[in-house]
């Protein structure tokens, strides 16, 4: 097994199709998958073998993809490596993994502490000039090809991806082939990628959902990628129209904003399926997608530590609000502080188990054992699962606000938020209280043109919630501070409050 035959059997199958489509230019599958052979060669020859680790430090460009499979075919352990990371992150990444290559474009190369970094043996430009420095195309053309792909046992580590680190410092989490082959399969199954489908991916490669819900799983249908460096929206918009994308992969506050800008029907007219997944899609937003457009946009739910995907929100029977069931082969519950199963309508921590499951976070048996005691996943994401199995998710447990003991989860005041017309984008969170333990706190966005006052916003929600829900502050921002992946940083909210 390997993850790396999806693309060999596309290259046999159709070897003329488009396998990558970036910045006007394309790449087919049989090309891709003799340069990724010539690439795997080339690693060889440089002293790369079975379970090193290579990193890819780099941009959405068609390199990673080719560094990616080069790698997987060698049965190397690929190391992704946020591209906005500067010196200091990346070098605690490349010791923490122990990367023997580093794949990565002269802009970024002096973000590569290498005096610092004694694992490292060489560094690859993929993109750009660096004087003195090995060249990509160098060892595309020193290799050959054909390449026998390592046979990779189901257990066998694959990737390494980081954790975000918002409570310490990134853990790496380990998936292996099985992982990645059984989580990309099932989102082929619930999504329903087909061999005709061109696929937007401007979602970072060097995350999980990008990674394998969007670009391996397109390479498991013989797909597209329609690839883009970032979400800029006419860019993307533009792009849509021009290569017929069919599959439309985001993060909620992607779709926020094109609500906000209100982008004409026939820019998105090509476009037959809509997914959402990475942070949780306000019921609201859900349901102003499909008055405006029509097609609902389905979401996933699931962590890095699971490949990504446990739940889908199925197509036969799509609920607002909710997450899904869980996906083929995986188990969900709700379980309490004590690691109990709790029943129908409950609230309580998302567990998991399935194929998809990390196979440890590396390096650390004792973070590992913690995660996955009892033999399940434990999220921390706080839901409940109804009469017919479909999640609904509150919150994370550490963004859960405390007010006198009373519970308060963000996500349910953002949802009343999102119905104040003025609003754009809202973000809940809670600030240390001297009497009250914490207090709830709003940043809001508001529409162009828009005008609302703080006041406005408290004394809305005083008539719609209880006094302990208001926000007790409400700030009235520019723009919310987001990862690289869209996902809005309460932390840094509550560092500038």
């Amino acid at each position: 097994m390997n993850i790396a035959s999806h693309v060999e059997r596309a290259a046999r199958a159709n070897p003329g199709r488009q396998a990558i489509v970036f910045e006007g230019k394309d790449i087919s599958y049989g090309a891709l998958d003799a340069c990724a052979c010539a690439l795997a060669h080339s690693l060889r020859a440089n002293g790369v073998r079975r379970g090193d680790r290579i990193a890819l430090y780099l941009p959405n460009i068609p390199a990673f993809m080719l560094a990616y499979l080069a790698g997987e075919k060698l049965g190397a352990i690929v190391v992704s490596v946020n591209s906005i990371f500067k010196s200091e992150e990346v070098k605690y990444l490349l010791n923490d993994s122990g990367a023997k290559v580093v794949f990565t474009t002269a802009e970024l190369l002096p973000n590569v502490p290498r005096d610092e970094c004694h694992s490292v043996e060489k560094t690859v430009i993929c993109e750009g000039e660096a004087a003195g420095e090995i060249v990509l195309g160098d060892w595309l053309a020193a290799g050959s090809p054909v390449f026998k792909t390592e046979d990779m046992a189901a257990d066998d580590a694959a990737v390494l991806l980081y954790s975000s680190g918002t409570t310490g410092f990134p853990k790496g989490v380990t998936l292996t082939h099985n992982n990645v082959i059984t989580n990309t399969r099932a989102a082929v199954n619930c999504s329903g990628h087909r061999s005709d489908d061109r696929l937007a991916i401007f979602l970072p490669l060097f995350h999980v959902f990008a990674q394998n819900y969007i670009m391996n799983a397109g390479f498991v249908a013989g797909a597209t990628l329609v690839l883009f460096r970032r979400f800029v929206p006419d860019v993307v918009l533009d792009a849509i129209q021009r290569e017929r994308v069919t599959m439309f992969f985001a993060v909620p506050t992607i779709y926020i904003a094109l609500l906000g800008a209100n982008v004409p029907q026939e820019k998105l007219a090509s476009i037959r399926y809509f997914f959402s997944a990475a942070a949780t899609m306000p019921q609201e937003i859900s349901r102003r997608w499909t008055e405006t457009y029509g097609p609902a946009v389905h979401e996933g739910y699931g962590l890095t530590e699971c490949s990504p995907c446990a739940a889908y929100n199925h197509v036969s029977k799509h609920k607002f609000g909710s997450v899904g069931t869980a996906i083929e082969d995986f188990e969900v519950r709700i379980f309490d502080e004590d690691d109990r199963e709790l029943p129908r309508g409950k609230w309580g921590e998302i567990v998991m188990r399935g194929p998809g499951v990390m196979k440890e976070y590396w390096g650390r048996p004792e973070e590992t054992a913690q995660a996955l005691r009892g033999g399940w996943l434990h999220s921390g994401d706080i839901g409940k699962m109804d009469e017919e199995g479909y999640v609904f998710i509150v919150d994370r447990v550490k963004d859960m606000i405390n007010v006198s003991g009373f519970k308060v989860w963000p996500a349910e005041v953002e949802h009343y938020l999102y119905q104040i017309p003025q609003i754009k984008e809202v973000a809940v969170f809670g600030l240390p209280d001297e009497l009250k333990g914490e207090s709830v706190c709003a940043a809001v966005v508001l529409k162009d043109g828009a005008q609302l006052r703080a006041e406005e916003v408290i004394d809305w929600c005083r008539e719609k919630l209880a006094a302990y829900k208001t926000p007790a502050r409400v700030d009235i921002v520019a723009e919310l501070p987001k990862s690289a992946t869209g996902k809005i940083l309460k932390r840094m909210l509550r560092q500038q409050a």
